[in-house]
């Protein structure tokens, strides 16, 4: 049984660097907060795998991407499943969690996503395009992503990649849960700026869209992000699921939606402490 104020390992790597944010600001302000209510220790995540024993759950934040100890993040995953260790999000995550498998996998199945496939000899499943988006199978942060104009891309050589039509959009839009709760949404008003968010009003048909993937995905505790891009017909198409470490963008949002989030977040970890574990396989 978990101590009366449960132990927290907080996975984050303080010294990580993405283009247009500051992950650190933001566990900073977390982890600030939630100190109020358990035990926290932070750690780097090369280091989560030998300290996990002493805490009741891991909440793996803002890591970075595992692209770069994927050794070690399998290593923490294995050691994780063979103790029965909490780790949140949970590890039966089927989207970013797993690679970029989903994206196919969503696309057979008919879901609104931006259609993909995984070779060229697929490419007649794709809507014609004059530039296509090839991606890295495991990839992250657009690390690997290029385009290629429609007429190289039945050439193309490269193996263990997605390749997508590249679409034209309005703006990007998140939706954030905690649980299967929507908390907040953000857009990039400007496609050339999309770090540069401001607070968006979803719509029905919006959370409509956003919880098709949070109820496929059926995490049942953790945060998602559900990132998505407008198009000139004013439908959404899926971008990317993150079920990882996704980046909340606190900042963007005003201070009476920060606190509500964090609300969320506590109570969504002291459930998840609380709960009687469930068998994972992986």
């Amino acid at each position: 049984m978990p101590a009366a104020r449960p132990r927290l390992l907080y996975v984050t790597d303080l010294a990580y660097r993405a283009r247009g944010r500051r992950y650190c600001d933001e566990d900073i302000h977390l982890t600030s907060r939630l100190r109020a209510h358990f035990d926290l220790a932070l750690c780097h995540p090369l280091d989560a795998a030998a300290l996990m024993a002493d805490h009741d759950a891991v909440v793996v934040r803002n890591s970075g991407p595992v692209l770069g100890y994927p050794r070690e993040y399998e290593a923490f995953r294995a050691r994780a499943l063979a103790t029965g260790a909490r780790v949140y999000n949970p590890l039966t995550g089927k989207a970013d969690m797993a690679g970029k498998q989903y994206l196919l996998d969503l696309t057979a199945a008919g879901f609104p996503v931006i259609p993909t496939v995984d070779s060229v000899e697929g490419l007649h499943r794709l809507p014609p395009a004059t530039r296509y988006v090839v991606k890295p199978r495991l990839g992250a942060d657009s690390l690997g992503l290029r385009t290629v104009p429609g007429s190289r891309i039945a050439s193309l050589t490269a193996s263990d990649v997605l390749i997508q039509p590249r679409v034209d959009f309005v703006h990007e839009v998140s939706f954030y849960f905690v649980d299967d709760d929507f908390q907040y949404a953000l857009y990039a008003p400007d496609p050339r700026r999309r770090w540069e968010l401001r607070p968006y009003a979803a719509t029905a048909a919006d959370l409509e869209f956003a919880r098709r993937f949070i109820d496929w995905n059926d995490l049942g505790h953790g945060i998602q992000r559900v990132d998505a891009c407008r198009t000139d017909d004013g439908g959404l198409l899926l971008v990317e699921l993150e079920d990882l470490n996704p980046y909340l963008s606190l900042d963007a949002l005003p201070e009476e939606a920060r606190d509500a989030f964090v609300t969320a977040f506590t109570a969504s970890l002291n459930r998840f402490v609380q709960a009687v574990p469930s068998p994972v396989l992986g």
